[in-house]
């Protein structure tokens, strides 16, 4: 959303106007960008994984996965604090993986919000092991 405040004919474009940016957007970005590391199996606790699997199953509901599944911020004129919530792949390094996930959302936010992430808390909600099945998933009859 833009404003325009008005300003002087001479000023430069950037300086005429201001720009908000919804939290939603903050979330979108660090959902997409969270997902983007390697040993990061789903956004959200289990609890939330499969309401949002029934709410995307519903006719009517959207389509695809909820991108903010498991995000949180909070969002200022110049400053964002991001809360997530993940799960990882069985295997990997817990804390080389929060430490990928927290570069990849600062750097995101931060390029395409212009805001600076003060902090991304991560809470690995759960471990997806090799043979379970995902959530909302269903078996097929042999």
């Amino acid at each position: 959303m833009t404003e325009n405040t008005g300003g002087k004919h001479g000023s430069a474009p950037g300086s005429r106007g201001r720009t908000t940016i919804a939290d939603v957007v903050v979330e979108k970005i660090a959902g997409m960008a969270a997902r983007d590391v390697l040993g990061v199996h789903a956004l959200g606790s289990g609890f939330a994984r499969s309401m949002g699997s029934m709410r995307e199953r519903m006719p009517g509901a959207g389509s695809g996965k909820s991108v903010t599944r498991g995000v949180s911020v909070e969002v200022g004129e110049l400053q964002a604090a991001i809360d997530l919530e993940i799960v990882v792949d069985y295997g990997v390094s817990i804390p080389d993986v929060a430490s990928d996930v927290r570069e990849n959302v600062i750097s995101a936010v931060e390029r395409m919000a212009g805001l600076e992430v003060v902090e991304v808390n991560i809470a690995v909600s759960d471990v997806k092991l090799p043979d379970e099945e995902d959530e909302g998933e269903q078996q097929r009859v042999q």
